[in-house]
């Protein structure tokens, strides 16, 4: 894929969509290409935030490590971020990362991601708006599992 077609690619990402072709440009130039086949980790919940990651092409699910084991929480596709959480907050990976099908992303480090940042507040803005959309959307799913949980269950039988 050509420079050029990897910044239509980044305006299309709603966090970037105000930020000028020049500045696309650079980002992408100064970004990372990667590959995953399906079945391989971007990054596992606990690694070190160290970059960020725009979906170009593909799929991919979201786990989180439980007692019963891994538990998907959201799927990514094209135009998706992932992995700006652990930047942003300074933390370890919230969550794993695993490709469902061949994926492309541009990979972008933490030192320009928070550049970025600082020099765009309207992509500070559009990030809290991804970042409250996912935290309503966990906050419906949980209340949905809790009043599962609290519903009596019928008696056996036997």
């Amino acid at each position: 894929m050509l420079l050029k077609d990897e910044v239509e690619m980044l305006k299309r990402v709603p966090i970037f969509s105000r930020i000028a072709p020049a500045k696309l440009k650079l980002l992408a130039f100064t970004s990372d290409r990667v590959s995953y086949n399906a079945g391989q980790a971007l990054f596992h919940q606990g690694d070190q935030g160290d970059a960020a990651y725009v979906v170009l092409s593909g799929t991919a699910d979201i786990l989180v490590d439980s007692p019963a084991g891994e538990i998907k929480v959201a799927e990514v596709d094209i135009n998706s971020i992932v992995g700006e959480i652990a930047i942003l907050c300074d933390v370890s990976r919230t969550a794993t990362v695993k490709a469902t099908s061949r994926l492309e992303a541009l990979k972008i480090s933490k030192e320009h991601f928070l550049k970025l940042l600082s020099d765009f507040p309207e992509m500070a803005v559009e990030i809290m708006r991804v970042l409250a959309d996912r935290l309503n959307h966990t906050t419906s799913e949980l209340t949905v599992a809790r009043s599962r949980q609290s519903q009596p269950q019928p008696l056996s039988t036997h």
